[in-house]
């Protein structure tokens, strides 16, 4: 069995070329309607699925869960992201992989400011329906949470990967990913901060935005980190 080169991408990490041009379409065409100033009526019910029947103000669930979710939500902050960013890359440095951890961190910084950069164009505003239990400082559309936590977990994944050059270490890092994911994109519709379609526009962005740089890292990387 041929022994992998420096930089080779395992298996569950290679982005299939049908997944990210299908999340990138999504994307496209969401950030396209909503930027025209339409929406969707299925946002307001997703949103009121969360809430107390006839009660719009309260989240369903115990103060406990209540509690849990806005811990969870806080993962996917700027605050967060910066820590589990930054632990990754230094881990990656430390190694001998300093490409790859280059590579994460302009990654996960060009995505903030892309971030920034659309709710600002696009404007969309939060929603109204129900009471916020988070606070907000930016636009709606995309859900910075679930694009930030898309892009950079799924890029750990891909870097960790990449180091690793085991199969059952990227995909192990691959579910890990996906369930924060999925549970931060989650509790922003849960805690009314955001349209469901906002967090599925972040995580289509999200995907894409990773696996173009899944595949920069590991090519980029191959040409210099230890083998």
């Amino acid at each position: 069995m041929s022994r992998p080169v420096p930089g080779q991408i395992p298996s569950p990490l290679r982005p299939r070329l049908v997944v990210p041009v299908l999340a990138g379409l999504v994307f496209v065409a969401l950030a396209g309607f909503i930027a025209s100033g339409h929406g969707f009526a299925f946002d307001r019910s997703l949103i009121l699925l969360f809430r107390e029947p006839g009660n719009p103000a309260q989240p369903l669930g115990p103060a406990w869960f209540q509690e849990a979710v806005r811990d969870m939500t806080a993962f996917g902050s700027f605050v967060g992201l910066f820590f589990i960013t930054t632990a990754a890359a230094l881990a990656l440095w430390l190694c001998g992989y300093r490409r790859l951890a280059a590579g994460l961190v302009l990654s996960v910084l060009t995505a903030l400011l892309v971030s920034n950069g659309l709710k600002i164009a696009i404007g969309r505003e939060r929603p109204d329906i129900v009471a916020h239990t988070a606070l907000t400082f930016t636009a709606s559309f995309p859900s910075g949470h679930a694009f930030l936590s898309a892009a950079t977990m799924l890029s750990i994944a891909g870097c960790v990967g990449i180091a690793s050059r085991r199969d059952d270490i990227a995909l192990l890092c691959l579910v890990l990913a996906w369930v924060m994911i999925l549970l931060i994109g989650l509790s922003r519709i849960y805690l009314g901060v955001h349209w469901p379609t906002d967090v599925l526009g972040g995580w289509s962005l999200g995907v894409v935005w990773s696996s173009v740089a899944t595949a920069w890292i590991g090519r980029w990387a191959a040409a210099s980190d230890p083998g």
